[in-house]
């Protein structure tokens, strides 16, 4: 519990820092791009359409989604959830190597370690906020606008960074310890795509199907898309209407951020042994 207090202080103190390491980390990722950070918009944009085209018409034949008493169409249910994923896979993977290939350059400077993996996180979440948007506008021209239920959205956004940095102290930590836990992770990740219901849903009719979906429901990932969904799509208060769910999900970051920052508080002054 000290460990993580101490990090919170941390990433509380350097908030101003925080901030202006994150824009300058996505401005310089597109510094040689003659189209600039519209590309952080056409890749996700083109990753849709395949995704669309594979799932949507190939495999469902356009078959919409039930949720929440409501059936919603498989275009509109995978854009609210995969705007997500987006966010989520690289910031996971760029979190995971974000101390050991910037370690020589934060040591010059009086800034704490801890924070090494939030700079990099909110980077990735500038993109994710400019993309939500983007959709959000799209869905204004649809049956799905805005709805009172987008103010659970901003909670939503707040969980899904608590979690990305929870899980980035420790695979940081890790990585620059043992730089095979990066390869793991990103082995993860081509997985998880595929784990959580970005892409597909699970039907709960029959018994094998009750019991895959209640495994899926222990990845913190399927309470954060689903609550996505919840928001953009309008159709419940997602984190009341499943408070227990929501009582696990902090429970399990609170638990992933603890070991995480006690890791990294042990092993960080000798980090750079470690290169």
């Amino acid at each position: 519990m000290k460990s993580a207090i101490k990090v919170i202080k941390e990433q509380i103190e350097s908030f101003y820092l925080i901030r202006r390491l994150s824009m300058y980390e996505m401005k310089s990722s597109n510094t040689n791009n003659y189209l600039g950070m519209l590309w952080e918009i056409i890749n996700p944009m083109i990753q849709i359409g395949v995704y669309w085209f594979v799932f949507g018409f190939g495999i469902r034949r356009n078959q919409g989604v039930s949720m929440d008493s409501t059936t919603v169409p498989f275009l509109f249910w995978m854009l609210s959830g995969i705007i997500l994923w987006f966010f989520v896979n690289s910031a996971i993977q760029q979190g995971s190597r974000s101390i050991y290939t910037r370690i020589r350059f934060v040591a010059k400077m009086s800034f704490p370690m801890s924070a090494i993996p939030s700079y990099v996180i909110m980077a990735k979440f500038y993109q994710h906020l400019m993309l939500t948007a983007i959709i959000i506008i799209i869905f204004q021209f649809t049956d799905y606008h805005i709805s009172i239920y987008l103010l659970q959205l901003p909670y939503f956004m707040i969980a899904t960074l608590v979690f990305l940095l929870a899980v980035s102290l420790v695979t940081s930590t890790l990585s620059t310890i043992v730089r095979d836990v990066h390869q793991i992770v990103q082995a993860i990740m081509r997985m998880m795509i595929y784990l959580v219901p970005f892409l597909w849903v699970i039907k709960p009719t029959s018994e094998s199907s009750r019991l895959i979906l209640s495994i899926m429901k222990f990845n913190p990932l399927y309470y954060l898309v689903e609550g996505y969904r919840s928001s953009i799509l309008g159709t419940s208060w997602y984190p009341i209407i499943h408070f227990k769910y929501t009582i696990y999900f902090w429970v399990v970051v609170g638990i992933i951020f603890m070991f995480g920052s006690m890791i990294h508080l042990k092993f960080r002054d000798r980090f750079v042994d470690y290169l």
